[in-house]
C-alpha cells in the first residue's frame, strides 16, 4: 500500500467513526422518567406542553422516545419510592416538577440527568451549587416564589388597603413553602400588615382551618404554593368565598376555580423550556454546566365575578394590568 492510499484509507476510517456514532445515537430510544407531586387535569396539561415541545425538538414519543410516568398525587412520601422506581427502571433522564419531587430525584440518584420544570429557591434546598454553575446531576427551571410572594403581598395591599391581618396557608412539612413564610413576613411588615400562619398538612384540614380564619377576623389569605393544594383548587375557592375571605394564590388554575387573585408564572411555558434542557443533556451537555432558569413570563389573573360576590371593588388600575379578568 502506498502513502496515498495509507492516507486516504486512514481519512476514511477516521471519517466514519464520527457517522458511525451518529447513526447509533440516531437510533437510539432515549427513556424519560418524569416525576410529579401531582395527579391532576392541570398537571397533565402543563405536561402535554413539555411533550409537544420535545416533539417539535425532534423526539416524537413512540419513535425515538418512551416516557416512563410516576404521579405521587399529593402524597409527598410517596416520592422517594418513585424516584427509586425510575432510577431502577435506568432512564437516561428525569423530568421533575416541585422542589419535593426534585430532592427525591437528587438523593435518588447522582449520576442520572435530572431536569426541573418547576420549583422554589434551588440554592436554599440544597438542590443546586448556584443559579450560574448548578454543579451535580441537576439543572432546570425554577419559579421565582420568594420575589413573587413579595408582589403577590403588595398586590393584595393595592387590591385591599385596608388589610391588616394575613392569613398565610402553609403546609409546614414542605421546606418549600416554611422558606417562603419567612419572606411573606418581612414583605408584609413594613406595610402594616401582621401575618397569622395557619398549618395544614392534609386537604382534610382545609374547612377547620378557613373557619378559624374567618373566627381571628383576618382580612384576606395568602395561599402558598404545595401541590396537595393544587388538587383541591376548587374546594379552597369555594372555602374562601363561602368565608367571604380574598385569596391570594400563585397558579392561575385557582383564580378560574375562583380565587380571587393570581400571580404567578406561565407554568406551561416553564415546561416547555424544561423540555430544551432535555434536548441538550441528551445531545451531551452536562446538567453542571448548564445554568439554572427563571421565569420570564408572568399572569396576572383577576376574578371579578368572586371580587363582586364578596363586595370587594378591585381598582381599575389593577384591571388594566391584569392578564385575564374573569367576569
Amino acid at each position: 500500500m502506498d502513502r496515498r492510499t495509507f492516507l486516504a484509507g486512514t481519512g476514511a476510517v477516521l471519517l466514519a467513526a464520527p457517522l458511525a456514532a451518529r447513526a447509533q445515537q440516531a437510533g437510539k430510544v432515549w427513556r424519560i422518567g418524569l416525576l410529579d407531586s401531582a395527579s391532576d387535569p392541570a398537571s397533565v396539561d402543563r405536561w402535554k406542553a413539555f411533550r409537544e415541545r420535545l416533539r417539535e425538538l425532534g423526539y416524537p414519543e413512540g419513535q425515538n422516545v418512551v416516557f416512563e410516568s410516576r404521579w405521587a398525587s399529593g402524597q409527598m412520601g410517596r416520592l422517594p419510592g418513585l424516584a427509586k422506581e425510575l432510577v431502577d427502571a435506568k432512564v437516561d433522564i428525569l423530568v421533575t416538577a416541585s422542589s419535593e419531587a426534585a430532592l427525591a430525584a437528587k438523593r435518588a440518584t447522582a449520576t442520572i440527568p435530572v431536569v426541573t420544570a418547576t420549583g422554589v429557591d434551588p440554592v436554599e434546598l440544597g438542590i443546586v451549587a448556584s443559579l450560574a454553575r448548578p454543579g451535580g446531576n441537576v439543572t432546570g427551571v425554577f419559579s421565582l416564589s420568594n420575589e413573587l410572594v413579595v408582589k403577590r403581598v403588595e398586590l393584595l395591599k393595592q387590591m385591599m388597603p385596608r388589610v391588616f391581618r394575613l392569613a398565610v396557608v402553609l403546609n409546614p412539612d414542605n421546606r418549600a413553602s416554611a422558606l417562603t413564610a419567612r419572606v411573606v413576613e418581612r414583605a408584609a411588615k413594613p406595610l402594616g400588615v401582621a401575618v397569622q400562619i395557619v398549618d395544614v398538612r392534609t386537604p382534610k384540614e382545609l374547612d377547620a382551618a378557613f373557619a378559624a380564619m374567618k373566627r381571628a377576623r383576618a382580612d384576606a389569605v395568602l395561599l402558598l404554593e404545595n401541590t396537595a393544594f393544587f388538587a383541591e383548587r376548587q374546594r379552597i375557592a369555594d372555602l374562601a368565598l363561602t368565608h367571604r375571605l380574598p385569596i391570594s394564590v400563585q397558579a392561575k388554575e385557582y383564580a378560574e376555580a375562583g380565587a380571587l387573585v393570581s400571580y404567578g408564572p406561565d407554568y406551561a411555558d416553564q415546561f416547555r423550556r424544561a423540555a430544551t434542557y432535555v434536548d441538550k443533556i441528551l445531545k451531551g451537555a452536562k446538567p453542571a454546566d448548564l445554568p439554572v432558569e427563571q421565569p420570564t413570563q408572568f399572569e396576572l389573573v383577576i376574578n371579578l365575578k368572586t371580587a363582586k360576590a364578596i363586595g370587594l371593588t378591585i381598582p381599575p388600575s389593577l384591571l388594566a394590568r391584569a392578564d385575564e379578568v374573569i367576569q
